[in-house]
C-alpha cells in the first residue's frame, strides 16, 4: 500500500530541492565566476574569445553542478521521511553494504568504484586528456598566436607584385 503525501511534505520535498540547487548553483558560482575574472586578466587568449564562449564556460561549470545538487537535496529528504519497516529495511540493507565495502581489498574497491562510476571516468579521462594535449601543444611557441595575421602577409606580398609589376611596365616604356 503506498502513501499519499500532503500538499505539505511536497512542499518540504521541494523546498529542499530548491534549497540544495541553490547551494551546488551558487558553490559552482563561486569558483567559475573567479576562475573566468583570472583568467581574463591573465590569459590573452582567454580575453580574445568571444563574451558568449566565456559564458559557456561558466554555465557548462555551473549547470551541472545545480542539477546535481538539487537532485541530491531531493533524494537525502525522501530518504530521511522513510519510518517504520521501510527505514529499517534500507537502514539493513545500508549495513550489509557498508561491511562488504569494508571486507573488499584495494583493488576489488577499485573495481567497484570504476563499476559505478564508469561514465564520469570516462568522461573525465577524456577531458583530461583534452586539458593534456591543449597544455602541450601551448607549450610550443609557435602555437600561441593571439590572432591569425596571415591576411596582412598576404596583403603585403600582393602590393610587393603590384609594385613589382608597376616598376616593370615603367622600366619598359
Amino acid at each position: 500500500m503506498s502513501k499519499i503525501t500532503t500538499q505539505q511534505q511536497r512542499d518540504a520535498q521541494m523546498h529542499a530541492t530548491v534549497l540544495g540547487g541553490a547551494k551546488g548553483f551558487f558553490g559552482s558560482l563561486a569558483i567559475a565566476g573567479p576562475t573566468a575574472y583570472i583568467l581574463n586578466k591573465r590569459w590573452a587568449y582567454y580575453r580574445a574569445l568571444q563574451p558568449s564562449l566565456k559564458a559557456l564556460g561558466i554555465i557548462i561549470a555551473v549547470l551541472p553542478t545545480l542539477v546535481i545538487s538539487a537532485e541530491r537535496a531531493g533524494l537525502r529528504y525522501e530518504r530521511e521521511q522513510w519510518t517504520g519497516v521501510g527505514k529499517a529495511e534500507i537502514d539493513a540493507v545500508a549495513a550489509r553494504q557498508q561491511s562488504r565495502w569494508e571486507a573488499m581489498s584495494f583493488t576489488e574497491k577499485a573495481r567497484d568504484v570504476a563499476a559505478r562510476h564508469e561514465y564520469g571516468l570516462i568522461v573525465g579521462g577524456w577531458a583530461a586528456s583534452m586539458v593534456g594535449a591543449f597544455s602541450l601543444i601551448m607549450r610550443n611557441p609557435s602555437s600561441r598566436h593571439d590572432a591569425d595575421h596571415s591576411w596582412r602577409e598576404i596583403i603585403a606580398e600582393e602590393e610587393k607584385a603590384a609594385a613589382a609589376k608597376a616598376r616593370t611596365a615603367t622600366a619598359k616604356q
